[in-house]
């Protein structure tokens, strides 16, 4: 118990950003009008890309040996892969929502 309250009080200032963020956040989402979710989406799919792109450069210079970095680089991959490929689907339908239907 000693330990975790001496890794809160060293690292003080980070748990105040991280729930500072947070807060941001879903003030900032929650603000954001329907019609530009689409937009958003897209631009959120672009940065799992670029967490999706950046493990596979760790994965591929790091010591095979070295498990406490490819772990983790593993699972940032396989995450943002799910996040990649299902964010482009949703934004895919969500397009499709604006789309004008055929007549019959």
């Amino acid at each position: 118990m000693e330990t975790l309250f001496n890794y809160i009080t060293e690292n003080e200032i980070f748990i105040y950003l991280l729930l500072f963020t947070i807060i941001l956040g879903f003030e900032v989402i929650s603000k954001v009008p329907t019609i530009l979710h689409t937009p958003l989406m897209s631009g959120a799919n672009a940065i799992s890309g670029i967490v999706v792109l950046g493990a596979i450069i760790l994965i591929r210079q790091t010591d095979p040996s070295n498990l406490t970095i490819l772990i983790p680089a593993s699972m940032a991959l396989f995450v943002g892969s799910i996040n990649v490929f299902g964010g482009f689907i949703v934004t895919d339908r969500m397009l499709g929502m604006f789309k004008k239907k055929k007549k019959k």
